[in-house]
């Protein structure tokens, strides 16, 4: 387990016209019109009460932490979304302006629009024109996956989001305390155990029969296949949001520090007052316990501010009035 298999990042550039960038109609009757749910706030214990995550994490020590109420979005932000957004302002990402992504290399059957791989995760590539409306690169699309979350969006992008709705990122707090859904020390939104009573997985992580081998699997086995899934597949935790471990990652307003819980603050944290990476939360479609097991609640990972991924995504709050 390393943080290599959170992320990597940069990004690609652009056609012009919105609607040629996503492959589809961008429905344009709002701006941030994702279902929100309030959170009334309270008292919950902080971090990783079965000992599961690396020292060097930072999940540890649990600490206690009251959070005012706020308000969150019941899914991450989708593609469409992030598309309205682009229509209303001519934002260009992180990606684009860069003219790369990273993107997991089982996706990417074509050799030529590679231009590095990440040293200790090879299956991480660098990929030409991969960006949130094109997320395997120029070739691909967002048209079937209008409901499913952006990705290929840095820190930065999700700020300038943000911004344009009169919204913000969660505090790593706020996120935790919403993720759990009201159970106190679970490992998961719905409890303990990664599988129902079925044997099926409860959320978005590897799986090694979407992708033909066991984690990481080759270059190219996977093209076609699409990674991430609706925001609202599975089912909601018990306050009602969608997806908070599994599918994509999603940044946290807070600066990270492996340290930061020694002194965390009781009331509303917001970390630390320096540092160069942001906090992500919550795990990806690329998680898999023989290698990353930050699927988690109480998981942690990082990544600096213009890097951006194919499984790195975003959800807002807002003040509780």
């Amino acid at each position: 387990m390393s943080d290599e298999c959170c992320m990597p990042g940069r990004g690609a550039s652009p056609p012009d016209d919105v609607g040629a960038r996503t492959g589809h109609t961008v429905d344009r009757r709002h701006c941030h019109a994702i279902d929100q749910r309030p959170i009334a706030g309270g008292t919950f214990v902080m971090g990783d009460a079965h000992g599961d995550g690396l020292r060097a994490d930072g999940e540890l020590p649990l600490h206690t932490v009251e959070v005012s109420g706020f308000v969150i979005d019941e899914t991450t932000v989708t593609t469409n979304d992030f598309a309205v957004f682009v229509d209303a302002t001519g934002y260009r990402t992180s990606a684009e302006r860069a003219g790369t992504s990273a993107v997991f290399g089982a996706l990417v059957a074509d050799d030529s629009t590679v231009v590095g791989r990440a040293p200790t995760a090879p299956w991480w590539v660098e990929m030409r024109g991969a960006d949130w409306a094109h997320p395997e690169g120029p070739a691909s699309d967002t048209a079937t996956r209008v409901d499913h979350p952006v990705v290929h969006v840095s820190f930065v992008d999700a700020q300038a989001y943000c911004e344009w709705a009169g919204r913000s990122l969660p505090s790593e707090a706020q996120w935790e305390y919403a993720a759990r859904g009201g159970l106190h020390g679970a490992r998961f939104p719905w409890g303990d155990e990664l599988v129902d009573v079925s044997g099926a997985r409860r959320c978005a992580i590897y799986a090694p029969e979407v992708w033909g081998a066991a984690f990481p699997a080759e270059q190219g086995t996977g093209v076609g296949v699409v990674p991430t899934t609706s925001v609202r597949s599975f089912a909601p935790n018990g306050f009602g949001l969608w997806q908070t471990v599994g599918n994509v990652w999603e940044w946290c307003a807070d600066r990270y520090d492996p340290r930061y819980y020694r002194h965390s603050p009781r009331l509303d944290p917001t970390g630390p007052d320096r540092g160069a990476s942001r906090v992500l939360r919550g795990g990806s479609y690329l998680c898999d316990d023989s290698y990353c097991s930050r699927y988690r609640v109480s998981a942690r990972s990082h990544n600096t501010i213009e890097s951006s991924s194919g499984n790195t995504g975003f959800r807002t709050v807002a003040r509780s009035s």
